[in-house]
């Protein structure tokens, strides 16, 4: 058991390390050259219903307006998204993606379509529900841990 256990962990870390390598090659494609991963996850979260709040979007990604502030401004001059003030509370910015902005969040959104496709593929719907219930044990460990 203890020997499985270690094997686990090891393909866990290894899973974790080649998600965000592949993700990387493959959503920062020619096309999309001027942005990093990082950019990638933040369009997502901004999504296409938008428009959005700063302070909503930065709790979408776990971090602070200031933080997020920062990669938009670098977001904005690229072209992908559109910062306004709202008309009802000026205190407020609203976010929305523009045309190049949603092309970008359209091509992420399909990486990793093909990525759950490739990992439930085989799964009958008696393993599906083990597996979505070790993922869910396995992010409830993650929220926790970030909380600490």
């Amino acid at each position: 058991m203890r020997e499985r256990r270690h094997t686990l962990n090891a393909m866990v870390v290894h899973l974790f390390n080649n998600v965000m390598d592949v993700e990387a090659q493959a959503v920062i494609t020619e096309e999309f050259h001027d942005i990093t991963n990082n950019d990638m996850h933040i369009i997502e979260a901004i999504g296409v219903g938008g428009p959005d709040s700063m302070s909503t979007i930065a709790k979408k990604l776990s971090v602070t307006v200031g933080t997020l502030t920062t990669n938009m401004n670098g977001l904005e001059k690229k072209g992908y998204i559109l910062r306004e003030r709202s008309l009802e509370d000026k205190r407020v910015v609203l976010v929305t993606l523009t045309e190049k902005g949603r092309k970008a969040f359209y091509h992420h959104r399909d990486f990793h379509k093909k990525m759950i496709r490739a990992l439930v593929k085989d799964l009958n719907q008696e393993e599906m529900q083990v597996l979505y219930r070790c993922l869910e044990n396995l992010n409830e460990f993650l929220t926790e841990a970030q909380g600490q």
